[in-house]
């Protein structure tokens, strides 16, 4: 028995959440390639503000897995992909064969309208680098890139296929892989899978039958790189680098999808079938499935190309068996439903589903009864109640059989033979024989003992002394009657004035959960706080349909005073958003407003304020003042009205500040005005002193 206090008022309810809806953790997720897979390419791809997707290579990756997924895009941004496409192949003389790779396969995809001679300069460019070269990339780049224009429709052809054909093959190693150089000391996996690509598309190219031995060592070659593939437990095959520098470390994705690629594209040209078990290849489906939606943009490509590359290839289509469902209800009666299609979620041929064999949690076997699933042709599903299964909520695993109907469909299409899915089963729990009562605590003898009934909330009313004991016991039984152990079971109880909380998990046996709450030794943990106490049982499980968080009523606790020393009880959290809730309202009795002067009194005193102005206009009189001196050239004439319109500028400004301007706005437009009077007043003074002079001498 534990106890836990001061938790918030949600912790039991967080509690019970997180059990009923987690659910144990399931084998990973095999499922056909769906709309969420392009709603992911759609985001991973998406384009940069100019309508770009990068460099050549990533919008090569965009566009193919576009076209693979049949996502619609805007014809903009593939009029923009066929431009930078088309630019990169009018310069042919001065782009690496990476690049015109890249651009050529871009057209292809875009079906962009590239003229005969620039795809001639790029096959002769092309075909000088192959007799150029012993880099396995340049080979790959350019044997691709002739070939990617002849399925365009133009004439390409490699005269020379059978020396291109040695110089890869070259390359290779006993193992099955293959070095990028020959000056490389180390050989890769990922080199294997664009080795077998390139003579693919040299068989493709040539223009007379490649030496039929040389195909059959290939062949060979394949199967020794088979023999070093990885798996898991689940029949789960995937590729990866032994030992290769960190620089060109590739990762499983990546180097699985170029062995699929390059495996899949050889066996379309190579006459006869490869040498490759079908649960190989129906391995590395689950791998690519098992991905379910990538993070990056490459690994969105190398998961969808290779899927399209398996899909339809001539040495296995894999067919992949999935749950639409991984947990199943014992009350609502769920059907199990199993469907059997190819990566893409294409119908499967005719064959049959069988459930061989049911294991528990434990690996133990539950039942070993072949039952054959019903196959519903509209929906393309098999199905099976699983009623007659006689399984309990839990945890199983279920062993599928799967079988051709006919034969000649066994050397195309991969099944596996078996299949192994884990499965959840939900069901309501039967909860009986609950009892509450006090104890006293010397002699154990029952003072009172109240039967309640957990499938509702109860009020039962109950008080005790720190000398006395709290029991309360029930049992839980599964669907088929054996005894159930949730994984989470609390009681709580909460002090009614000071919100302080206490958890208790309770035990269980093999027969009943039941807890005793001794309160003598818990007066310290309850920090003496008498009063009433409400009382709140949590039982949940992610198996349990029927979880409750369930009100038993309250207690009344009499525990001794608090010693001196004694733990205080901790601070309730406040509410953060309690501060934005109503304020208390506040009365106010404004000021009656001073008696206002008569009407007359304030235009007398309005007028008197207005005498100065007078008196000041009568002193211009009185002194003569006139506009004899005032310029009459254009320039001077300017100058001295804009000094006369700045002072009126600076008085009206002085009006502003004393109505709305603040002190620092108003010495910032002064700061101008200053400056600009200082210039046009000296220009202006300036005048009248030259013309004042000019009459002195005269």
């Amino acid at each position: 028995m534990a106890a836990a206090g001061g938790l918030p008022a949600s912790a039991t309810l967080l509690l019970l959440v997180i059990a009923a809806v987690a659910v144990a953790p399931l084998a990973s997720a095999v499922r056909p390639v769906s709309d969420a897979h392009r709603s992911a390419a759609a985001e991973l791809f998406a384009a940069s503000p100019d309508g770009s997707f990068g460099d050549l290579e990533t919008t090569y990756e965009a566009v193919r897995t576009f076209q693979i997924l049949g996502v619609e895009k805007d014809k903009g941004l593939i009029g923009k992909a066929c431009k930078f496409a088309a630019e990169k192949l009018a310069s042919s003389s001065s782009s690496p064969a990476k690049d015109l790779f890249h651009a050529a396969r871009i057209s292809g995809v875009l079906k962009c309208s590239v003229d005969s001679g620039v795809y001639d300069d790029v096959a002769t460019r092309l075909k000088a680098v192959i007799k150029d070269t012993n880099s396995l990339l340049e080979l790959y780049y350019s044997v691709g890139g002739l070939l990617s224009i002849k399925e365009q429709g133009h004439n390409v052809v490699l005269p020379d296929a059978d020396n291109t054909f040695h110089a890869i093959k070259a390359l290779s190693q006993s193992d099955g892989r293959w070095r990028y150089d020959t000056n490389s000391a180390e050989s890769s996996t990922f080199a294997a899978g664009i080795a077998l690509e390139a003579l693919s598309a040299v068989i493709s190219l040539a223009d007379s039958e490649v030496d039929s031995s040389m195909i059959a060592v290939v062949k060979n070659d394949i199967v020794k790189l088979f023999d070093t593939i990885k798996s898991y437990d689940d029949g789960t095959f995937y590729f990866d680098e032994k030992h290769v520098d960190a620089a060109e470390y590739k990762g499983p994705i990546t180097t699985s999808a170029s062995v699929v690629r390059g495996v899949t594209s050889f066996a379309a040209v190579a006459s006869g079938k490869l040498n490759i078990p079908g649960e190989k290849i129906l391995g590395l489906a689950k791998f690519f499935l098992g991905i379910g939606l990538p993070g990056s943009a490459k690994d969105c490509f190398n998961q969808i190309e290779s899927l399209s590359f398996l899909e339809n290839n001539r040495v296995f289509v894999p067919l992949v068996l999935s749950l639409p469902s991984k947990v199943f209800s014992l009350t609502s009666k769920d059907q199990l439903k199993v469907e059997v299609t190819t990566v893409f979620g294409s119908a499967a041929p005719p064959l049959r589903v069988n459930l061989v064999q049911v294991l528990g949690s434990d690996s133990k076997v539950i039942t070993t009864e072949t039952k054959e699933l019903q196959f519903d042709l509209d929906n393309n599903v098999h199905y099976l109640d699983i009623a007659p299964l006689k399984i309990d909520v839990g945890k199983y695993s279920l062993v599928f059989e799967i079988s051709l109907q006919e034969q000649e469909h066994e050397t195309i299409y991969a099944t596996g033979g078996t299949d192994t899915e884990a499965i959840f089963v939900t069901g309501l729990i039967k909860v009986d024989k609950a009892e509450i009562g006090i104890s006293d605590n010397d002699a154990g003898t029952v003072e009172s003992v109240q039967k309640i009934d957990l499938q509702k909330d109860t009020s039962v009313s109950l008080s005790a002394n720190h000398l006395q004991k709290l029991r309360l016991s029930f049992q839980l039984s599964t669907p088929l009657g054996k005894t159930f152990k949730p994984h989470q079971v609390f009681l709580k109880l909460k002090h009614d004035e000071s919100k302080v909380e206490h958890l208790f998990v309770v035990p269980g046996s093999a027969r009943q959960f039941k807890i005793v709450l001794d309160f003598l030794g818990l007066v310290e943990k309850f920090y003496y706080l008498s009063g009433r106490y409400d009382l709140e049982l949590a039982v949940g499980d992610a198996a349990m349909e029927n979880s409750f968080l369930r009100a038993l009523g309250h207690i009344e606790l009499d525990l001794p005073e608090a010693p001196e020393k004694a733990p205080k009880p901790p601070a309730q959290a406040v509410d953060p958003f309690s501060k934005f809730g109503p304020k208390k309202e506040i009365s106010h009795i404004f000021r009656s407003p001073e008696k206002r002067p008569p009407k007359e009194l304030s235009f007398v005193f309005t007028g008197l304020t207005l005498l100065p102005i007078v008196g000041f206009l009568i002193g211009l009189m009185r002194l003569g003042v006139n506009l004899k001196n005032f310029p009459s050239l254009p320039a001077p004439a300017a100058f001295a009205s804009l000094f006369h319109a700045g002072i009126g500028a600076v008085l009206l400004l002085y009006v502003l500040f004393w109505i709305k301007l603040d002190l620092f706005t108003t010495l910032k437009y002064l700061s101008f005005l200053g400056v600009f009077l200082v210039f046009v007043g000296h220009r202006a003074l300036s005048y009248l002193s030259s013309t004042s002079a000019k009459q002195k001498t005269a």
